[in-house]
């Protein structure tokens, strides 16, 4: 028997129990709505994702060319058209997540207006975005189970095959995946990231990412002047995170631990080492010092420590700040993404400088040394130049091998000249591409990446097309700007969103009234509906 069969006999059971007073029930109808509404809670959403998430993480281990990816999405409706686009493209949302940015949090959703990456949002706006995004990620399956219902009314009324509609709907592929969410730095101490933690799993969150950084004086991870915390500090936090998991029965919730060291040069916190080679101790060994001979050696206010047995002084700021040795950097990231592996993290984000998989795979690979199966959910980000970085890393390849590079600008010379539209069509250029092209495909098989994001790409695709818009619309060219690169492109495309009425939930409304009502229900769709022109 099907599912679909199934759920409607349960519900005949219920109003056969009830009599008369449930005899306006309909059980296909009320199914239908069940079936519309499979996740009720975002704890059973946790739980669904978390069980993929880890399946695809054993899927990568076993085959590396199994990678997962997402985009980042800043609106519930953004998240859900790009569900409905991979899964109306690639048959399958397989392989897919969202990917909920802070920065993008703090730039779209902060009641305060646009704000930097620096945690100043409010803290609840995480967990309501994750809320949001699940409430647009449903609505999507119910308006396709709504289309499947209303084939499968039309199939019985013609006569036609009535168990393939129905094996269509036993088999209906949900639009509800993984959501990797950025928790910052935790907003605060470890009883903040807990607090915080909860509220984003019961919202939906099966896989929470943490950086290292101090809460208080976090940065973008592509901007300057970013501080570290002692790793006691970070694991703490790692574990608040896992504790929230526990208590709410996400017990598979998948923990990211990010690192900043590669481009973070302070620490607010020297920590205290109890056995010589402890954690601290390690940490410590990293900071920038000058011998203490004597008193002679020492300003007001300055402390000192003591070091492989010599007494030294750190190097610390004007704002109070300890500044770590120059070309520690790639250590730093080592011992950190080892220890959190060790202490209860899943995955490992190293966030570099510039996308270079030789680079990645070189820090992955010394990590692999003691986490064999160590991986990675790399920030494929937009503040990267893509496009000059991997022209750069094809004109040094080209050197390196003694090509002529005589028709070809000297970035040396001039950082920018390779980035010039001429040189487009150029054989250098056109490398550089296959390698942006092949990235992450490259990334997964050589650099231990299980999951490539990109992490702000629908605001800036909100800006690009409404940049693009508006030049034409407000420009000469009036309404057929839309008509030609909007509406034209959507019809062609066969995109739900020509049908916007439709998409908001305007025949699933009808579809419920004539649940409740019958022939009574006052209907917004019919013959007059201006939809019916695509």
């Amino acid at each position: 028997m099907s599912n679909y069969q199934q759920e409607i006999d349960h519900i005949s059971t219920l109003c056969q129990i009830q009599g008369s007073a449930w005899s306006a029930i309909n059980p296909e109808y009320a199914s239908r709505m069940r079936l519309q509404n499979r996740f009720r809670t975002g704890l059973d959403i946790a739980k669904y994702t978390a069980k993929i998430m880890r399946e695809d993480m054993a899927d990568y281990d076993q085959d590396h060319s199994n990678y997962t990816q997402s985009l980042g999405c800043w609106h519930g409706f953004t998240a859900q058209q790009m569900m409905m686009a991979v899964k109306r493209h690639q048959k399958t949302t397989k392989k897919s997540y969202v990917y909920l940015s802070g920065w993008m949090v703090a730039a779209l959703r902060s009641d305060f207006g646009p704000l930097p990456d620096q945690s100043m949002h409010e803290k609840t706006a995480v967990a309501n975005l994750i809320e949001e995004i699940y409430t647009f990620l449903k609505q999507a399956d119910a308006r396709e189970l709504d289309h499947l219902y209303k084939e499968l009314d039309q199939t019985r009324a013609n006569g036609g095959d009535v168990n393939a509609v129905i094996n269509k709907i036993d088999n209906f592929e949900t639009h509800i995946v993984p959501i990797i969410a950025d928790i910052d730095a935790g907003f605060g101490n470890e009883e903040a990231t807990y607090l915080l933690a909860k509220k984003m799993i019961e919202a939906g969150a099966c896989c929470i990412q943490i950086e290292n950084q101090v809460s208080d004086a976090k940065q973008c991870g592509h901007q300057a002047g970013k501080v570290t915390v002692p790793h006691e500090d970070f694991l703490a936090k790692i574990n608040a995170v896992r504790y929230a998991f526990l208590e709410l029965g996400v017990d598979d919730g998948v923990i990211v631990a990010r690192t900043d060291s590669l481009g973070a040069s302070l620490t607010q916190k020297i920590p205290v080492s109890r056995t010589p080679g402890d954690l601290a101790s390690q940490y410590n060994s990293f900071l920038d010092t000058s011998p203490v001979n004597g008193p002679e050696d020492l300003n007001e206010g300055d402390m000192t420590i003591k070091l492989d047995g010599q007494l030294v002084k750190p190097v610390r700021l004007d704002n109070g700040l300890y500044q770590f040795r120059e070309g520690t950097e790639k250590q730093r990231v080592v011992l950190d993404c080892i220890t959190s592996l060790q202490s209860g993290a899943d995955l490992l984000w190293i966030e570099t400088e510039k996308p270079h998989v030789k680079q990645i795979a070189e820090l992955v690979n010394e990590i692999k040394q003691t986490v064999p199966n160590a991986k990675l959910v790399y920030n494929n980000s937009p503040s990267f130049n893509w496009t000059l970085k991997f022209r750069e890393q094809v004109y040094q390849e080209w050197q390196e091998a003694g090509k002529d590079l005589t028709s070809y600008p000297d970035p040396s010379l001039d950082a920018k000249a390779l980035m010039t539209s001429e040189m487009d069509s150029t054989e250098l250029a056109k490398e550089a591409d296959v390698l942006v092209q092949n990235f992450q495909r490259d990334g997964a098989m050589e650099a231990g990446i299980f999951h490539h994001l990109i992490t702000l790409p629908t605001y800036h695709t909100a800006a690009l097309s409404t940049d693009i818009l508006a030049e034409g619309y407000f420009g000469d060219l009036g309404m057929l700007a839309y008509v030609r690169d909007v509406q034209r492109q959507e019809i062609r495309r066969e995109q739900a969103s020509v049908k916007h009425q439709d998409l908001a939930g305007s025949n699933i409304g009808d579809t419920h009234k004539e649940y409740f009502s019958g022939e009574n229900a006052l209907k917004a769709g019919g013959e007059a509906n201006t939809m019916n022109q695509f």
